[in-house]
């Protein structure tokens, strides 16, 4: 429901357009690594998803559980809460895992929070943690980067600014581009693997930043 809705609403806020590289594969049982500049950049990605005949499980802030309907609707179609600085932070992992092995398209978000900016203009993906790399690990599944570029001109900044952003973007109507790279195979030392990961996310960012700006 939740990618479907995406899918529905996000045109109207701004003109979505997806792209990939000839290998990419969105196959069963995939982990999608994205970049994450804004609040609004998960719709987005799942509406590029969705029309990728994608409907993905996501690892996202436990603190959405808690937003009222939100909250019901994340819990009911399985997506996973990710318990940041606790005890249960873990258990994401293992949760995410299972979900893999089960054939699902799994979300994760390499950098695991926000960038602590106001602007609204496109920066490279920060450093990532080590989660991404620690679950192809104990997976062995292909990993595909995704890059998106945009989110930020529909919210970014101060609270007023993004509720502002939102209220015109159906005028201004900003350009959100969606990149899906090759598949690619994270394995050894995880350091290494989270470099390798980082890379070819800002590489399928950097294509994206380009289309949106054709």
């Amino acid at each position: 429901m939740l990618s479907r809705t995406a899918a529905l609403l996000v045109p109207a806020f701004g003109s979505l357009r997806v792209t990939a590289d000839p290998g990419a594969v969105l196959a069963p049982g995939t982990i999608v690594a994205a970049n994450h500049t804004s609040l609004a950049d998960p719709a987005i990605v799942l509406a590029a998803l969705h029309r990728l005949g994608a409907r993905p499980v996501v690892l996202a802030a436990a603190g959405l559980w808690r937003v009222p309907v939100l909250g019901g609707l994340l819990r009911r179609e399985g997506h996973i809460p990710v318990h940041r600085g606790t005890a249960h932070a873990a258990d994401a992992l293992d949760q995410a895992a299972e979900a893999v092995a089960a054939g699902h398209v799994v979300l994760i978000y390499g950098e695991g929070g926000l960038p602590r900016r106001r602007d609204s203009g496109e920066r490279p993906p920060g450093p990532f943690r080590s989660g991404l790399a620690r679950l192809a690990a104990a997976t062995g599944a292909p990993v595909v980067p995704l890059g998106q570029a945009g989110a930020r001109r529909l919210t970014s900044g101060s609270p007023l600014k993004q509720v502002a952003g939102l209220a015109t973007a159906p005028a201004r109507r900003p350009s959100l581009h969606v990149h899906l790279g090759t598949p690619l195979r994270l394995a050894g030392e995880p350091a290494a693997a989270t470099a390798l990961a980082h890379g070819a996310v800002t590489a399928a960012w950097e294509r994206a930043v380009r289309a949106a700006a054709a």
